[in-house]
């Protein structure tokens, strides 16, 4: 008896918290991790990360576990993280499960445990598709039209009631809202945590967006509103950055291409958390800092249209696939919305952090000619 109860206390010393309390009551694992895809000496491979300090290479931990175990079902370990994504809940997630709680267990790390500090951080994922809501925040919204009118624009006029989009869209009495509205973000411009945003040459009006980024993990179209939960894996951090400078030519309307495209301008990651250790993912603080002072500070529980909404509509127009990336929007607070912009510029470092999910930093540098 004094040895079993040695035993749990033992174990409310190792593991706490909400999470915890979980994973003793359904099996899960013995502290949450996150997914990323790493480089050392040259290769590439996937990682469980834990405390966002410690990695451990998945390959390597899955042929020791084997190894211990002989009677437990041989795994292959996918080669990149869609098919992770793909695979986790078909065995997949319960040998990474398995993985983390020997690793917590051990008295010291493993030899397929690195430190995140030795390991070169790539993209988690490298999306097939991005897709970013555009102006999903109201304060961000109203931002945009105060400064319009600050520079000596005319109040803007109210805007249309918004219809049904047919089999894309269907609206509900009493629902205000506009339409949601994504657009594409080139997968060539994605860059992981740590590599340096390109300012290119002769764009000088180039601006900050923090957004929570919905990684898709199955297949998905046409996915009802209370289903759309299934579809995501989990989360990561996104800096849409942009370039607010126009191509000079007012015909048409937004560019997005000039606008939200060129290289480097989709910083992700630094990781993916599996939506089971996000808790409320409709009620995470985010915050953008540009050289430590504080640009953004909002919360996702602001979005117009949630991210169950986005995956909605975004399946209804095309079928999402595992690690396609759905950026839920900016808040408020970027260099379009201020009446004295402190563009981005060679030198900065921009951070941006999503409560439970993490934190992104670039550094800022000129485009090489």
């Amino acid at each position: 008896m004094r040895k079993s109860l040695m035993g749990i206390a033992l174990t409310g010393i190792l593991c706490s918290g909400w999470w915890c309390l979980r994973a003793q009551t359904q099996g899960g694992p013995r502290e949450p991790f996150k997914l990323g895809t790493f480089e050392r000496q040259g290769q590439v491979f996937l990682g469980l990360v834990l405390r966002d300090s410690q990695v451990i290479d998945i390959a390597q931990a899955n042929t020791a576990f084997e190894g211990r175990n002989p009677a437990s079902a041989r795994l292959s370990i996918p080669r990149d993280m869609k098919e992770l994504l793909t695979r986790y809940e078909t065995g997949l997630r319960e040998r990474l499960y398995a993985i983390v709680n020997e690793v917590a267990g051990a008295p010291s790390p493993p030899p397929y445990a690195y430190q995140l500090r030795d390991l070169k951080v790539l993209p988690p994922v490298r999306p097939a598709l991005m897709l970013n809501a555009a102006v999903n925040y109201q304060e961000h919204g109203q931002g945009i039209q105060q400064q319009q009118q600050r520079a000596g624009g005319a109040a803007p006029a109210a805007a249309p009631r918004a219809n049904s989009a047919p089999g894309i869209w269907e609206r509900k009495p009493g629902d205000e809202r506009g339409n949601p509205y994504l657009f594409l973000k080139l997968p060539t411009a994605v860059i992981a945590n740590g590599e340096p945003i390109r300012v290119p040459t002769g764009r000088e009006q180039i601006d900050h967006e923090c957004e929570l980024g919905i990684v898709i993990g199955k297949p998905s179209k046409r996915v009802p509103l209370e289903r759309a939960a299934d579809s995501i894996f989990g989360y990561t951090v996104h800096n849409d950055v942009s370039d607010r400078g126009g191509r000079g030519d007012s015909r048409f309307g937004s560019d997005w291409l000039i606008g939200k495209n060129h290289d480097t301008f989709a910083p992700l990651g630094p990781f993916i958390v599996p939506k089971e250790f996000v808790k409320e993912p409709m009620n995470l603080r985010q915050v953008l800092t540009l050289n430590g002072e504080a640009k953004q500070d909002s919360n996702t529980n602001r979005m117009t249209h949630n991210i169950y909404e986005l995956v909605q509509y975004a399946s209804n127009i095309l079928t999402l696939q595992p690690g396609d990336v759905i950026a839920g929007g900016s808040p408020a607070g970027t260099n379009i919305e201020r009446a004295q912009p402190r563009w981005m510029r060679a030198g900065d470092t921009v951070v941006c952090t999503i409560e439970g999910v993490g934190t992104l930093t670039n550094p800022v540098v000129a485009e090489s000619r």
